[in-house]
């Protein structure tokens, strides 16, 4: 059997780097492997001159590659950087923009908290949403007019290019990646050994003032994890705060300073995310994998993945596990 060549991924560190930044693409996409332990990316480390890059921190990392890596990038993540240039002014040096210039025409282009500011000043992100961190937002709207910043989001996926917000928002857009290429069991496989959450949604504020518990009775987790468990059941606000002994008006309150939702967009966003693990890892029909969701209704698990994902559950299906048309449609 050929092994399919893995997908090839340059992070092009540009000093003063975040180290943070730039050591999460690494970690998250290597640990991305098929169903027979194949690595299912191929992640190099470059600089701009070959040589060891400086971090914010006081530490340098040396590159794995060399910069003639770009040439042959199918994906190029450009993590965090205090590179004043992008950062200050609006330009970018000759030798930077002369590296970003080698990537191939087709290449996808990902940012990771200030990354974004070295696209936007080679131009990349010109017409696109984007976004950064929450700090820096303003200086990179005054600095880059023609991209659409949005610092109310995690990361933001406009197709050939993406974005995420500073820091450990790079970990939730490197999981979407895996799980846009390779669908959601990959990515929560990743997910589980790095011990972090699976998926939180691109959409969820950067920045949420949360409530800190003084007893265990006074979070929503032990309710979140029981309605994981039962998402088949109803699951309507009364039920939930009931469990957590709770008056409704308390326990939405706390839910959404917990988890910057509402507990019914919560629960939708908990169902709709099963409901792909079972179109991915079952033969079940669309209607009984409806049912074990507790979407209801084939019709409404359509509706919900169209608004989500824009793609019927069959197409989601196909995509994710190559299964043939008739077994697809059921």
């Amino acid at each position: 059997m050929v092994v399919p060549a893995p997908h090839r991924v340059v992070v092009l560190a540009i000093a003063p780097v975040i180290g943070y930044d730039l050591t999460i693409p690494p970690q998250v996409l290597g640990e991305a492997v098929d169903a027979d332990g194949h690595p299912l990316y191929d992640v190099a480390v470059v600089t701009v001159d070959g040589r060891p890059v400086q971090t914010t921190r006081g530490y340098a990392i040396a590159p794995s590659a060399g910069p003639e890596a770009l040439a042959r990038a199918q994906t190029v993540i450009v993590p965090g950087t205090q590179v004043a240039g992008p950062r200050r002014d609006g330009v970018i040096a000759d030798d930077l923009r002369a590296a970003l210039a080698s990537v191939p025409a087709d290449a996808r282009w990902v940012s990771i908290c200030t990354g974004a500011f070295v696209l936007a000043a080679a131009g990349i992100l010109d017409g696109h949403r984007a976004t950064t961190h929450w700090k820096y937002a303003d200086d990179f709207r005054r600095l880059y007019p023609e991209v659409a910043v949005d610092e109310d989001v995690l990361f933001t996926d406009d197709g050939r290019v993406l974005t995420s917000a500073g820091l450990s928002a790079g970990i939730d857009l490197s999981l979407h990646l895996v799980r846009s290429d390779h669908g959601t069991a990959v990515a929560n496989a990743v997910a589980r050994h790095m011990v972090v959450p699976p998926w939180r949604d691109g959409g969820q504020a950067q920045f949420i003032d949360r409530h800190v518990p003084g007893r265990a009775d006074e979070t929503t987790s032990d309710v979140r994890a029981w309605a994981q468990a039962h998402l088949d059941q109803p699951l309507d606000v009364a039920t939930l705060a009931g469990r957590a002994r709770m008056s409704v008006r308390t326990f939405t309150r706390r839910f959404r300073e917990e988890t910057g939702q509402s507990p019914g967009a919560w629960v939708t966003q908990q169902r709709v995310r099963h409901a792909q693990h079972l179109l991915e890892a079952t033969d079940l029909t669309v209607d009984d994998v409806a049912t074990r969701a507790g979407i209801g209704t084939a019709a409404s698990l359509r509706q919900h993945l169209r608004a989500s994902l824009g793609v019927s559950p069959s197409a989601y299906r196909r995509t994710f596990r190559g299964a043939p048309p008739e077994t697809a449609t059921r």
